[in-house]
């Protein structure tokens, strides 16, 4: 059965609707069937990483990617809702620099796929939020990056004034810094 995907206001980076069956003992839903996700934008083989956060209200986490061994991420809100951000950082795309920002509630059953080649994260909205998302390639710290959360160029509009971010993500790099190093990966 083929996947039921929406697009968002960035060409590759696709919601994933979840079929929920619901009835007086609860629900159900198949989280993951690995031959209904192959062919999304830039994915080119399976998942091999499932990765799992807790965090309470404004904790900001990201904006993360890696170059190589680029990401992809599959997204879901276990618990709670949050503010998932979005940024292209392939240089040379047509949409380069621009960003997006998607709320994940687990109430509401949607996986967010976001490929190689965006730098990805989020706030958290509610008081306390378990995510869980599926990898494409094995964490790789030499190749990870950050991308500044608050890049004044990009413009985020973050739903909080005093987020908390941990020491790593406020030394992020802004995109502009990021490109002169060589750190984004190219539009192909």
């Amino acid at each position: 059965m083929p996947l039921p995907l929406s697009d968002t206001a960035l060409e590759d980076v696709k919601l994933v609707s979840l079929r929920e069956f619901v009835d007086e003992r609860g629900s159900f839903m198949e989280l993951f069937r690995a031959g209904t996700y192959l062919g999304l934008p830039g994915q080119t083989g399976s998942f091999v990483q499932d990765n799992f956060s807790s965090s309470r209200r404004d904790v900001l986490r990201g904006l993360h990617f890696q170059h190589p061994n680029g990401q992809g991420k599959l997204v879901r809100a276990v618990y709670g809702s949050v503010y998932d951000v979005t940024v292209d950082i392939r240089a040379g795309s047509p949409s380069f620099g621009q960003w997006q920002a998607i709320t994940l509630r687990h109430d509401k059953p949607q996986q967010l796929w976001v490929p190689p080649g965006y730098a990805h994260g989020f706030l958290v909205l509610s008081d306390f939020a378990l995510v869980e998302y599926k990898c494409t390639e094995y964490y790789s710290p030499e190749t990870e990056s950050c991308l500044y959360w608050n890049d004044p160029h990009l413009g985020i509009d973050w739903p909080t004034d005093a987020p908390l971010v941990s020491e790593k993500d406020r030394n992020g790099q802004t995109l502009k810094q990021l490109l002169e190093a060589g750190r984004c990966p190219r539009y192909e």
